[in-house]
């Protein structure tokens, strides 16, 4: 199966965790009164941002890894292709 939903999964938190930390940065201070002033959206976003860039890299890993193997003719490859030719 050539699905694998680590690369748009990742895009999509890169992305939301992007602009989340990206408006936590210029916001004011004043918002974060109720959080006790720790600026929740920059820690989440950046949180956000880095589990995407993972899944990114681990989908990226694997895409590369089975590209890599469909293009080696191995010991199980030629007994499949043994098989098939009977």
């Amino acid at each position: 199966m050539g699905l694998d939903i680590r690369l748009p999964l990742g895009l999509l938190f890169s992305t939301l965790g992007l602009i989340l930390a990206g408006f936590g940065a210029v916001s004011g201070k004043g918002i974060y009164e109720r959080s006790l002033g720790l600026n929740v959206n920059l820690v989440w976003g950046t949180v956000l941002l880095v589990f995407g860039i993972v899944m990114v890299v681990l989908g990226g890993r694997a895409n590369a890894v089975h590209r890599h193997d469909r293009g080696r003719v191995g010991p199980q490859n030629q007994t499949a292709e043994r098989s098939h030719d009977r």
